[in-house]
């Protein structure tokens, strides 16, 4: 056999390992989100607040308790989360949000939350229904891509 051939095949038995590999690095990450989920459906409340205000900043600038700030990894306390801070009957408290909630979340006005420790996972408008966002406009060169 050819040195060409033999490079090759290697190559060829290091990527199917690493596609096994990264198979069940998933699959155990899957069943470890969805554990996790299910945790925060069991520990679920319905608050009424005060949104005072909201950002997206660094975990370790967001003001948490130190308590919490050990509980996160290290590498995570660089990382940029969603935090609102709002005030929960008599006592102001910050908290992360979902990214996906986050644009619902109206400032200075009071909201009904569903909340699950420190996350807020769900909001609905106290009086009435929530305004949705605007879309930003396109830009130029996005107006002639096609829609998927």
């Amino acid at each position: 056999m050819s040195t060409l051939t033999i490079v090759l095949l290697v190559l060829v038995i290091v990527a199917a390992i690493a596609f096994v590999a990264l198979y069940f690095l998933s699959r155990k990450a899957e069943k470890k989100q969805l554990e996790q989920q299910q945790q925060l459906e069991a520990m679920a409340q319905n608050v009424s607040m005060l949104v005072i205000d909201k950002k997206q900043m660094r975990f370790r600038d967001a003001g948490f308790p130190p308590v919490v700030m050990e509980s996160v990894p290290k590498y995570l306390r660089l990382s940029k989360v969603f935090v609102v801070k709002a005030k929960i009957g008599p006592r102001v408290t910050t908290l992360l949000c979902q990214d996906n909630v986050f644009p619902l979340i109206p400032v200075k006005k009071e909201v009904k939350a569903t909340i699950s420790g420190i996350y807020i996972t769900a909001v609905k408008g106290l009086r009435g229904s929530l305004e949705q966002p605007q879309p930003k406009k396109k830009g130029l060169f996005a107006r002639f891509k096609k829609e998927k």
